[in-house]
């Protein structure tokens, strides 16, 4: 028999196969366990906290990790000495080592066959060494241990781990340092010899799996699942509705009418039904009698209670998978790369849970590439640009959109200082102005630099403000975007996206009025800005006009977590030398000037964009290629923020990796936003052409059934076959035509 598996500590044990072994490592959630426990030790280590500390809380963290059970499966599920199923493995550690992987690489790797090794890694504390190993013949558990510990010459070995439920916690897959998956992963059948299962727990007179007489035939037999849903879950299942796991005198009754039941969905065949069934204690020959039994009735079919506990587990798995798919939608930050986020981005993110981190990161970014709005950079077509970025975060109601406010308002403090010294001068200006004589001439206009706006700016003052920018960026930050949709003509968003789809590149625009009360003028757009919104008031503001013209490309989406029946999340305050860093982030974009040349975030975003063309070609997804071009730009512009920030000369691999998780984040966001609505316009607009263009013409005028000469003499008789080829195969392709025979086509 194999290892098992299961989700957490007080779960149901499953056999573990190789998917689910990968999955839990590579899971988000084992990784910022593992990367949590990897800093507190880091804590340790500078005097910040105590060893005893340490151990408390590396215990605690280590039970949110899934879990392997090396030693054995158990009937039921059921994590119980009583319900094992050795599996032939046995699993030792060597504990508080100062190098894991130097120990392995100089005592084991050379010798993984004689010590029968088939997987070793570095254990969640990063301070010890996990081996599994197939025992070997005739020894029990406590034999194995100790053989294993001769070998190593480990006189301090852990006596304790010979107990079938004995877990083994996840780790990520960078800590494995050896894996042979062949072993690790083979069905081995165990026979416990008399002078062995004296050190096995003894089963009950009900359950005896692991007897010599009464082995149990895996309950994942010859039919490993049924639709995809183990056998073992199902007669779990079974157990639950009908009274429990049968005591003896019971017992063949139960069983019988369990095989009639289960022969239904193991395709009526014996040989699948005997190797499901669980024995229960009974010989091989007792439990042969009563399969044979029950497929002597006449087969009925999957009855109502067999049906009912597939949909359930079908629907359970769904689900699961549905969750799955949404928290690695809603958490992509790696616990890498939260580790490594420099200065400003990292104290961004103290006390904020980690489902909603990359909706704050994707908040603070527009406003950081506001302060270094004096960098110019290559990006991969050769053409220059600045850091051109706005950002949409979106929420229902009450989904704790406010922790993006409240660290946007940490990160606006120098543009607010300096704003309010400057409003001030402006306010005098106009006061001075108003209050002078009928003949005295008006003071001169100061033309301050105010970069801050609220978001409802009408078109005329944001104009004003972008001719006294100098060069600058401006800022806006606006807490609900329905608030800018309901504002009145001259601030609408309806007037003003135009504004907002020349400031990713600063385009040039302008308005000319035949008036002084209105400011006229032609400037180039430099607007940043940050907007929380509801799903409802993105509805409205990017209606079919606003995702077409290009507008929707141009905004980094992040979503809030679903928190839907959730409980309230827990946030932590920072600290004000956690404030005091994100200034120091600020005024170091703010000293950067001129071009920053940065290669390599070029090449990887030049290969990122061309992998997602092949992928759209190949899926022949025009909205996945519409979007892909502008997420790149935006990822490699969160980049170049990166990179400022650590203060390199040359991008790390931390810097190119934020860049590429920006890109796909935001293409992953854009398409699920504005996707269905801009291939609505594509389509719509395929169809106008297929209306009036020249080929479709030409179509109408085809008779019903026609060869290419047909269309020839339509088209010209200088038309190429190629051509006339070309022609047919779109008309093929969108479904207008079918081919008759080798000449012949007929319009649908």
């Amino acid at each position: 028999m194999s290892f098992g598996f299961s989700m957490s500590l007080k779960g149901k044990v499953r056999k573990c196969t190789p998917q689910l072994f990968y999955q839990a490592l590579d899971s988000e959630n084992t990784a910022n366990v593992c990367a949590e426990i990897e800093d507190a030790l880091e804590k340790v280590k500078r005097g910040e906290m105590s060893r005893e500390d340490f151990e408390k809380y590396k215990s605690e963290r280590k039970k949110e990790l899934a879990v392997f059970t090396p030693h054995a499966t158990f009937l039921f599920g059921e994590r119980k000495n009583k319900m094992a199923i050795p599996s032939g493995l046995s699993m030792y550690d060597i504990d508080h080592i100062p190098d894991p992987k130097g120990y392995f690489q100089t005592m084991i790797a050379e010798h993984v066959g004689e010590l029968n090794v088939v997987l070793a890694h570095v254990t969640p504390s990063t301070e010890g060494l996990r081996l599994f190993f197939v025992m070997p013949e005739g020894m029990n558990l406590a034999q194995a241990q100790k053989w294993m510990s001769e070998q190593l010459g480990d006189e301090n070995y852990d006596e304790g781990v010979k107990d079938l439920a004995r877990t083994s916690f996840a780790v990520p897959r960078s800590y494995l340092l050896y894996i042979d998956e062949e072993e690790l992963f083979m069905e081995r059948e165990i026979k416990m010899e008399d002078g062995v299962k004296d050190d096995v727990p003894h089963q009950s007179s009900t359950l005896q799996p692991s007897s010599a007489s009464a082995s149990p035939l895996p309950m994942e037999g010859t039919g490993v699942a049924f639709k995809g849903i183990p056998y073992s879950e199902i007669i779990r299942e079974w157990w639950n509705r009908n009274g429990g796991v049968p005591a003896e005198g019971e017992r063949n009754v139960k069983l019988h009418k369990l095989a009639v039941n289960l022969r239904a969905i193991c395709d009526n065949k014996k040989e699948v039904l005997l190797s499901v069934m669980p024995r229960l204690g009974l010989s091989e020959s007792e439990l042969k009698g009563i399969v044979d039994s029950a497929c002597k009735e006449t087969p009925k079919g999957i009855s109502k209670v067999m049906q009912g506990i597939v949909d359930m587990l079908t629907h359970e798995d769904a689900e699961g998978a549905d969750n799955e798919e949404a928290n690695s939608q809603q958490s992509t930050l790696s616990s890498q790369l939260r580790k490594s986020l420099p200065i400003g981005l990292k104290e961004s993110l103290v006390g904020v849970p980690e489902n909603m981190q990359m909706p704050v990161l994707c908040s603070v970014l527009p406003i950081a590439a506001a302060y270094a709005d004096q960098v110019e950079v290559e990006y991969c077509d050769g053409n220059h640009q600045h850091l051109g970025i706005m950002s949409i975060i979106l929420g229902e109601q009450a989904s704790g959109k406010s922790v993006c406010k409240h660290v946007v308002d940490v990160w606006k403090r120098q543009f607010k200082e300096e704003d309010a010294l400057a409003r001030k001068r402006e306010e005098e200006w106009k006061e001075r102005k108003k209050s002078r004589k009928a003949n005295e001439k008006a003071p001169d206009d100061p033309h301050m630099l105010i970069r801050m706006m609220p978001i409802t700016v009408s078109c005329s003052t944001l104009l004003k403000r972008f001719k006294n920018a100098n060069g600058h960026t401006l800022y806006s930050f606006g807490e609900e975007l329905d608030t800018l949709r309901k504002t009145n003509s001259a601030g609408s968003w309806s007037s003003k996206y135009d504004i907002y789809r020349l400031s990713f590149d600063r385009g040039e625009w302008g308005q000319d009025y035949n008036s002084d009360q209105a400011e006229s003028g032609v400037v180039n757009v430099a607007y940043n800005w940050t907007i929380l919104g509801t799903y409802g008031a993105m509805r409205k503001c990017f209606k079919s006009d606003n995702i077409e013209n290009g507008l929707s490309s141009r905004i980094l989406v992040a979503e809030m977590p679903d928190n839907s029946f959730s409980k309230m999340p827990k946030f932590g305050k920072r600290s004000k030398e956690d404030e005091a860093k994100i200034q120091d982030a600020v005024t170091k974009l703010r000293s950067y000037t001129g071009l920053v040349d940065t290669p390599r975030l070029r090449k990887v975003i030049e290969d990122w964009v061309e992998e997602k063309r092949v992928e759209a070609a190949k899926d022949i997804d025009h909205v996945k290629d519409t979007y892909r071009k502008r997420a790149a730009v935006i990822g490699f512009r969160a980049g170049v923020i990166f990179h400022l920030l650590t203060g390199k000369e040359k991008e790390s691999k931390n810097t190119t990796e934020f860049a590429l998780m920006i890109a796909d984040y935001c293409l992953q966001q854009q398409m699920k936003t504005f996707g269905e609505t801009l291939l609505n316009e594509f389509t719509s607009a395929r169809d106008e052409c297929k209306r009036y263009g020249v080929n479709h013409s030409v179509f109408d005028q085809l008779p019903t059934t026609f060869t290419r000469d047909d269309l020839r003499a339509l088209k010209s008789a200088f038309c190429t076959d190629l051509s006339l080829r070309v022609i047919i195969s779109r008309w093929k392709r969108d479904g207008w035509v079918e081919k008759i025979d080798k000449l012949h086509w007929k319009k649908k």
